[in-house]
């Protein structure tokens, strides 16, 4: 951890900035109880203001040298921050609605990505010389675009309430995590981009990339996850010590992660299909006690984590250093951030609502109805146009070294990521309880897709009976099929309800998805 504050000869100089820090922490978890009820402000807002306000208190201080007490090292953000905000996003989903709108989940937080990526990197490389911001390569534009495709839905996920909308929850929640997982994929596989070789075949040779990298880290993380399972099943922890479970718990979910970055892979990607597999089947092969210890300890971790990384952008935003190196005008840098504002904007509309409507055609319930309405493509859209900790890591990460840069075009970049990134949290951040009390000023709660008795019936059948003849389980395979083709989603997720339930939980452990909301 030395490497997160500045270097310094004594061990006392070294301990009094991360006491500080840790003692800014402790006033900001405070101050966002005291805020709690608050119609406007929330956990990453507060967050932000304290970082501002703490920054300029050690500005003055420093007598203008600094305004931040620690250096920010993306990789060890990658390390020790990310991982726990991750898993956590992973295993505290609600797995019954995640798995149910996984296709549309998939195609805003996978597809999405890649269309927002290229509307921002052309409009980057179109608008940027306009306002005297040149000397950036196709990986720097190409990296732009992953930068600023990475949202951050806290805000919006404060406001909204999975018992009341479970449904525009969890598309919100589960694309804001896939879309992260997809943005530091997209942005690694750019990274080994040979940009001396740029041709017609460059966008499939990313793609196939971005491919292996996504199907590679996701069994990794599946693996870990019944991995997990099968051990705490068949050792039964508990029985001696509930501590050994949640430890094992924890260690195995780190480890995946590791193992993910060891080879190449996609650690986040990783760690979040273990979280989700964890809690789908291990956390029901552990104690009562441990299963509320671990909900409490993995929410704790991210939450400081996100407080951390909140509270560092916050007095990043002061850094004198950074703003004197940029050799732009005050209107060519306003137009700088306007422009990136603007390209967000346009490039989270230009798969929102097509790939919503797009959704909507394949994910028909049983009555034909479509389940996605426009006001919930509107707050989707909404809810991603913030950008927050992921943003930041991977601007540091394509822009400087160990937190410092001397180019002041990389300079540039990096402000302008923290003016976003305190633009968007802030102000979209203020106007989104408005705007979601007035597109749905009276939430009624999301129903499950209901469906026939004969459907219900099928479901609780296996997919193949060994108890009854060959016609009849041709008979079934039939049916199935005659579904698969009316309504796909609804179909997919159907028969794997079954498969889960039959196959599945018998060796790795939890109830059947009929005795328990998943």
């Amino acid at each position: 951890m030395e490497a997160l504050w500045e270097n310094s000869s004594g061990s006392h100089q070294q301990v009094v900035p991360i006491t500080v820090f840790v003692a800014v922490l402790c006033f900001c978890l405070v101050i966002g109880h005291l805020l709690e009820e608050n119609r406007w402000v929330n956990e990453s807002i507060t967050a932000l203001i304290i970082g501002c306000v703490t920054g300029t208190i050690i500005l003055l201080i420093s007598k203008g040298k600094s305004s931040h007490i620690l250096i920010f090292d993306e990789e060890l953000f990658f390390i020790y921050l990310l991982p726990p905000i991750i898993f956590n996003a992973g295993f505290q989903v609600k797995k019954k609605q995640f798995f149910h709108n996984f296709f549309t989940i998939m195609l805003f937080g996978v597809v999405g990505v890649f269309i927002s990526s290229v509307i921002i990197t052309a409009g980057t490389y179109f608008l940027f010389p306009k306002f005297d911001l040149v000397g950036l390569t196709p990986r720097d534009y190409l990296g732009i675009g992953t930068i600023f495709s990475s949202t951050d839905t806290v805000c919006t996920l404060q406001v909204l309430h999975q018992e009341e909308t479970p449904l525009l929850y969890s598309l919100v929640f589960g694309e804001g995590v896939v879309n992260d997982a997809t943005s530091v994929v997209l942005f690694n596989a750019i990274q080994k981009l040979d940009v001396s070789r740029i041709d017609r075949w460059t966008a499939l040779r990313v793609l196939a990339d971005f491919l292996y990298l996504f199907a590679t880290s996701t069994a990794l993380g599946v693996a870990a996850g019944l991995l997990t399972a099968i051990v705490l099943k068949g050792l039964y922890f508990g029985r001696h010590s509930t501590i050994r479970e949640i430890a094992l718990m924890v260690l195995m979910a780190y480890l995946s992660y590791m193992l993910a970055e060891l080879l190449g892979l996609s650690g986040i990607l990783t760690v979040f299909f273990s979280g989700i597999f964890m809690s789908h089947y291990a956390w029901h092969n552990v104690t009562d006690s441990s299963r509320i210890t671990t909900k409490h300890v993995f929410a704790m971790m991210s939450f400081i984590a996100e407080a951390f990384i909140f509270l560092y952008v916050g007095m990043d935003a002061l850094d004198i250093e950074k703003w004197k190196m940029s050799k732009l005008s005050v209107w060519n840098s306003i137009g700088v951030y306007s422009s990136v504002m603007l390209l967000i904007l346009l490039g989270r509309a230009a798969f929102v609502f097509p790939l919503g409507a797009l959704s909507n055609c394949l994910n028909r319930s049983p009555t034909g109805s479509s389940s996605l309405k426009l006001k919930h493509q509107m707050i989707i859209w909404w809810a991603g146009l913030m950008r927050g900790a992921v943003s930041i890591a991977l601007a540091f990460k394509q822009f400087t070294q160990m937190g410092v840069t001397l180019d002041p075009v990389h300079a540039t970049l990096v402000t302008t990521t923290i003016i976003i990134v305190l633009f968007s949290t802030v102000v979209f951040g203020f106007l989104t309880r408005p705007l979601v009390s007035y597109l749905i000023p009276h939430p009624n709660i999301d129903r499950e897709l209901s469906v026939n008795k004969e459907d219900m019936n099928s479901m609780r059948l296996p997919l193949l009976s060994t108890e009854e003849s060959a016609s009849s389980n041709l008979l079934r395979a039939k049916q199935s099929l005659s579904m698969l083709m009316e309504r796909p989603v609804y179909t997919i997720h159907s028969l794997w309800r079954r498969f889960d339930d039959y196959y599945m939980r018998p060796i790795f452990g939890g109830p059947r998805s009929n005795q328990s909301a998943c």
